[in-house]
């Protein structure tokens, strides 16, 4: 027995000294592999961080903010965001550490990098951990290695990949960058990049930009089930998107919230109590077409990004407008302020990247009366009436005089048509594709689905192109503005219906004849030769000759008082065109021409016995602005839309004062706004006080063009001016019915309801019981006689035999 194991142990023996040399050599050999290993990570860790494997961007960008494209701002005088303008989808806004809420900063870490302040840009822990459940147990639940700044290096400088191959490859040249990240940015400064660099959908680049699409806040005022709802977004936007998939993302919210439960950053009851409240979205999709002040902002982009005016830009039917936009240049300080203005780099401001905070005059919540007082009183009142005038018309919603042959009314109508066409994104595009004239007219008349406006909301529809462009022609289109006169601020811009299918702006690029609103410069030029608001002229039609000995008698649209003397307070108050008239036959058309520049006025005038009854073409917000003369003791303000303007840190770069000139002396101011008041007080603008039940002291005109083609009203109060233009897109677009065409019936009543709104919100510091600033002898200096209310509302141009 012992002989037999002694023999196991020798054979045990021999074993084992066969074994240990093989060992050692296994051993050895393991040791060299690793070290390999460690040599060759080391090589491929040098190699990138030299730049000879992948993109390693270059330490002077590192060391400057790699973010180097912000959004500019457009700010509401009360602080509201109006809109951005970016470059693409690139609308990323600048927001700092501080401007982020605390529970937002948590959520993030919580989920991310719960080792985030303890690491130099990679999570050793993390790394290994991912590597042994998700690459050896195949665990998808095993949670990712990367860091918040492996993800910001990967935001940053990392190209989509193609495969999971590419993405390994990825990965150690994100360490790279990631290790260089931390080393030149502070914690809160990689916080704050990852969360301004992330797109969290919808054209919503960044915390800031994703705070206001969702939720209509800002990362500051964020609540913490609404952080942790966008932080959940982190891990996947489009399988985590709210909009689409709601209790999805309620879901990852919930998780967001345990793991900050988890970590500490909250309890327990507060986690189950956030985990059950509901999912809330307040979205709205970031689009320039759509939100608060659409036209206002797009005003405000062309002017700052003009360019200075190059006459051999301007085709030869443009000349004026070359004319006008040089002075533009030359005379305001917002028009091409991006192209007259540099950086501390020397380099031009640029709106879309430079991350400007532009402070304009516009009041929010006034903006939004204005423009629920346009689709209140188009869309609900007006257009319905100019449908059911125009239903079943041959020609709608095109309208002529009686008399105008077939042919030329099919010409007119096709002329019209054809200039839209030519003006269509459509056309351009068929016409940079190569197509004939021929193929081009048969894709516009070939039936297609689209989308058309309504005021009740889109209509899907199957129509012909052409067809498309004759129903947004029966649409009515206007511009309306408010302006405090005392300053120049521009509190609402309505350019238009609906900028996203009408962007021509109805406020500053229209230009429309202004009727019987012109009638009051010519008064004031005869104020200020010694008029007076009594003084009493020959009520019957005058018969005026101009250089050319051509024979002008205006006709008139009241007819009271024929034969009698009248004052001149009374043409005024009754807009009769005779009276008109008889004063500027007692006048010059050069002097009213020289004065109609000094309230403002740069476009075309004809300097013709007319033009004392509206023929100039001439904008809203010239109008706005000749107004404030009255309000302002004859000194003209020019409307301000800028206050100042900011850079991304938050220096001021740019201040925007007033802009005056004395027009009136102050007795015929006096005179003016006491005759204009009685408009309003027993004129052809009564309806402001039977109808609105406005109260406060205030002036106005009404005004109407030929035919009803354009229906005008300019109103104002103590420190109120404001103005509406309402009208079809061609001149014989109108209403054929006085009643709904004239400028009181038309434009009047937009003005009314927002001033009604704006009397009703007290917070705004506008009341009804401000008065203006008028010594007692021309608070009515003279009796205007007695009427009934309603009696003299209509007032139109008049020139039927002088455009005949």
């Amino acid at each position: 027995m012992n002989e037999f194991i002694k023999k196991i142990k020798t054979a045990l023996k021999k074993i084992n000294n066969k074994i240990i040399p093989s060992r050692k050599k296994i051993n050895k050999t393991l040791w060299i592999g690793f070290g390999l290993f460690i040599v060759a990570v080391t090589a491929v860790f040098v190699a990138i961080s030299n730049g000879l494997i992948g993109y390693v961007p270059p330490i002077e960008q590192l060391e400057n903010n790699p973010i180097d494209r912000y959004a500019s701002q457009l700010i509401s005088e009360d602080e509201v965001l109006l809109g951005s303008y970016s470059l693409g989808k690139d609308n990323r806004m600048f927001v700092t550490y501080e401007d982020l809420s605390p529970d937002l900063v948590h959520a993030l870490i919580a989920t991310e990098d719960v080792r985030f302040s303890k690491h130099s840009g990679i999570d050793i822990k993390g790394v290994l951990r991912a590597i042994i459940k998700r690459g050896l147990l195949m665990q998808k639940s095993g949670g990712g290695g990367s860091t918040i700044t492996q993800q910001l290096a990967k935001q940053l400088y990392s190209p989509s990949a193609g495969n999971i191959v590419q993405r390994l490859f990825q990965k150690p040249i994100e360490w790279v960058i990631a290790v260089r990240l931390e080393k030149y940015y502070t914690k809160e400064e990689i916080i704050n990049m990852y969360l301004s660099k992330f797109d969290f959908l919808y054209n919503a680049v960044g915390i800031h930009t994703a705070a206001r699409s969702y939720f209509n806040t800002t990362p500051r005022d964020l609540k913490l089930e609404e952080a942790a709802t966008l932080v959940g977004m982190c891990k996947n936007p489009s399988l985590y998107n709210p909009v689409k998939f709601l209790e999805r993302s309620q879901g990852r919210r919930n998780i967001v919230l345990q793991q900050m439960e988890k970590y500490g950053y909250l309890n327990k009851a507060t986690c189950d109590s956030l985990c059950n409240l509901p999912l809330e979205l307040n979205f709205t999709r970031i689009d320039h077409k759509e939100g608060l002040a659409p036209y206002f902002r797009e005003y405000i982009r062309l002017m700052m990004i003009a360019e200075k005016p190059d006459k051999s830009d301007y085709p030869a039917w443009a000349q004026e407008k070359f004319t006008e936009d040089s002075i533009m240049w030359e005379n305001n300080p917002l028009y091409g302020w991006c192209n007259k203005n540099t950086k501390s780099n020397g380099k031009n401001f640029n709106l879309y990247t430079d991350g400007l905070k532009i402070y304009t005059t516009v009041n929010s919540r006034m903006q939004q009366y204005a423009e629920n007082a346009v689709a209140e009183h188009i869309g609900k009142e007006l257009q319905p009436q100019f449908f059911k005038e125009i239903k079943g018309k041959k020609y709608a919603p095109f309208s002529f005089e009686y008399g105008v042959p077939d042919k030329k009314k099919e010409q007119i109508i096709n002329e019209s048509l054809q200039r839209s066409v030519n003006q269509s994104n459509r056309y351009l595009q068929l016409k940079k594709s190569g197509a004939s004239e021929e193929e081009i007219e048969r894709v516009f008349r070939e039936k297609t689905e689209m989308q058309v406006f309504s005021w009740d909301g889109p209509i899907d529809t199957v129509m012909s192109p052409i067809d498309s462009i004759l129903y947004y022609k029966s649409f009515l289109r206007t511009g309306f503005m408010a302006m405090d006169s005392r300053n120049g601020h521009v509190k609402a811009y309505v350019g238009g219906i609906d900028f996203a299918n009408f962007q021509y702006d109805g406020v500053t690029q229209g230009r429309r004849q202004i009727g019987s609103t012109m009638k009051p410069f010519l008064y004031s030029l005869a104020m200020t030769e010694g008029f007076t608001p009594c003084d009493e002229l020959l009520h019957v039609q005058p018969q005026l000759t101009d250089e050319t000995g051509k024979l002008w008698s205006p006709s008139n649209s009241t007819k009271a008082r024929i034969g009698e003397m009248v004052t001149i307070q009374w043409g005024l108050q009754q807009s009769s065109n005779w009276i008109t008239a008889s004063l500027m036959d007692k006048l010059s058309p050069y002097a009213l021409e020289r004065l109609l520049r000094s309230f403002g006025f740069t476009g075309r005038i004809d300097a013709v016995p007319a033009m004392c009854l509206g023929t100039p073409d001439i904008s809203v917000a010239e109008m706005v602005s000749a107004y404030s003369v009255f309000t302002n003791k004859g000194i003209r303000i020019e409307p301000m839309y800028v206050t100042r303007i900011e850079d991304s840190y938050g220096n001021v770069v740019a201040t925007f004062p007033p802009r005056i000139n004395e027009v009136l002396d102050e007795e015929a101011t006096f005179k003016m706004l006491s005759m204009l008041r009685s408009v309003v007080d027993g004129g052809t603008a009564g309806r402001l006080r039977w109808t609105y039940k406005l109260t406060a002291p205030m002036g106005g005109k009404t005004g109407t063009t030929q035919n009803h083609s354009d229906g005008w009203f300019m109103g104002f109060t103590p420190h109120i001016v404001a103005g509406c233009w309402v009208g079809g897109e061609d001149r014989s677009i109108h209403f054929t019915s006085m009643s709904e065409g004239q400028g009181a019936a038309a434009a009047l009543p937009v003005f009314a309801i927002f001033m009604q709104k704006v009397f009703a919100d007290k917070e705004l510091g506008y009341s009804e019981k401000d008065n203006f600033d008028v010594p007692a002898e021309y608070r009515n200096p003279c009796a205007s006689g007695s009427r009934r209310v309603g009696e003299f509302e209509t007032d139109t141009i008049g020139l039927d035999e002088f455009f005949n």
